[in-house]
């Protein structure tokens, strides 16, 4: 376990709960705001650096995304999508997707992957040794494509700013959903390891299959530990545990990106899982206590009250801060009725994964793991500037600019 106290920066932006994706869509931005109530209300904040994080610029997002796919999402409103009907079919935006184009869309795509870039660079420095930014971990993005209510990957942007000073890194996803834009992102390079636990099966994405490893220099780099309804904390646990340890102990990563998705919880509106608060915070403790530099984010979630309990719980742990079961008063404190408690029971009913499916999970992965020639060397040239150095350095040389101007004027 770790020795030392580990220091948590926070990154939040307050409008960031205001977008809305429109009438009886299941993506509540909402619950960022409501999860930030309650890391207030519990007095969280006291313990951790907190941040305003800066909105992604385009050349950011540009780092992964297409320049027309950018350039696409930050010109298109609700009012002109008739004239961009060719573009919204290729980019799989607007009516009959699972995308839509509400007010803001670019902005809120801008304010969530700014704090993950902001928690990447925090690590990258040294700074800090978690960051937490549950507005990020959108994992269902691609290049060119909007997917699964997600626009920009901002889980792709900030690995690419952690692999400028770290020769590995370790993207792991709990979200019930697979973290395909974020696998397919990193496909072809042994630099990425994905773990990702998900539900298979007549779900969406449909992809994550346990022989989908990776290709190319990435084969075997690419683990997915495919699972039906009903997982439990001690089912959930026996796969995550040892996997994870064994990932650890061969790939050895520099630093570590956690997608939290809460759609694994108990309960989920769209999920099918049966994960109690604790034992999907148990994922949270225990790759914390690897002691790597880790940015934790959020993910799907889509009953919203569960969302808020996790994501408040979930810092909690990070902090190794004990908390009350009563929800303390806040301004959503409506949204926790009946009984106005931080953890959920999970539901009567039947896991249909069994003894020998899990195990058969467990093996197949372990075997693959083992596998691997232990951890690529990376000859690493001189580190690239990371996005904030850049930002000061245009900073400084407008500000040079116009000292030169006011001379000359």
């Amino acid at each position: 376990m770790t020795a030392h106290k580990q220091r948590v920066s926070y990154f939040y932006q307050p409008d960031v709960g205001h977008f809305y994706y429109g009438p009886s869509h299941p993506m509540k931005p909402h619950r960022i705001k409501m999860a930030h109530h309650l890391i207030l209300s519990y007095g969280l904040y006291r313990k951790m650096e907190c941040y305003r994080s800066h909105p992604a610029s385009p050349g950011e997002m540009t780092a992964f995304h297409g320049e027309d796919y950018v350039n696409f999402l930050a010109k298109v409103t609700p009012d002109n999508l008739r004239s961009n009907s060719n573009h919204m079919q290729r980019f799989n935006v607007g009516e009959y997707t699972d995308c839509p184009v509400f007010d803001g869309l670019y902005e809120f795509t801008q304010l969530y992957t700014g704090a993950s870039l902001d928690g990447a660079v925090k690590l990258n420095r040294g700074d800090c040794d978690v960051a937490v930014n549950w507005s990020g971990g959108l994992h269902h993005a691609k290049k060119s494509e909007a997917s699964g209510f997600c626009y920009i990957n901002d889980i792709v942007l900030a690995i690419l700013e952690l692999l400028k000073v770290h020769a590995r890194v370790l993207y792991i996803d709990i979200d019930v959903h697979h973290g395909d834009g974020v696998e397919e992102a990193f496909y072809c390079t042994d630099r990425v390891m994905t773990f990702s636990l998900h539900k298979y099966g007549d779900f969406f994405p449909g992809t994550g299959h346990i022989k989908d490893t990776g290709a190319k220099e990435g084969t075997g780099f690419s683990v997915n530990a495919p699972l039906t309804s009903g997982m439990t904390d001690d089912a959930y646990e026996r796969i995550f545990k040892p996997v994870m340890d064994k990932i650890m102990d061969v790939f050895r990563p520099g630093a570590i990106v956690l997608q939290c998705g809460a759609d694994s919880l108990t309960g989920d509106r769209l999920g099918c899982f049966n994960l109690s608060l604790k034992g999907h915070a148990e994922c949270v403790r225990h790759t914390k206590s690897f002691d790597v530099p880790t940015l934790v984010l959020g993910g799907g979630g889509y009953t919203i009250r569960n969302v808020a309990r996790c994501w408040a719980y979930e810092t909690s742990v990070l902090l190794d801060a004990e908390l009350p079961d009563e929800i303390p008063y806040n301004d959503y404190f409506e949204y926790y009725a009946p009984d106005f408690k931080l953890h959920l029971t999970p539901e009567l009913r039947e896991n249909m994964n069994t003894e020998a499916s899990l195990e058969s999970v467990r093996v197949d992965l372990l075997t693959q793991l083992q596998g691997l020639k232990g951890a690529p060397s990376v000859q690493m040239a001189e580190v690239p500037p990371d996005f904030e150095t850049i930002r000061e350095d245009a900073e400084k040389e407008k500000e040079r600019r116009n000292t030169f101007e006011d001379r000359e004027g």
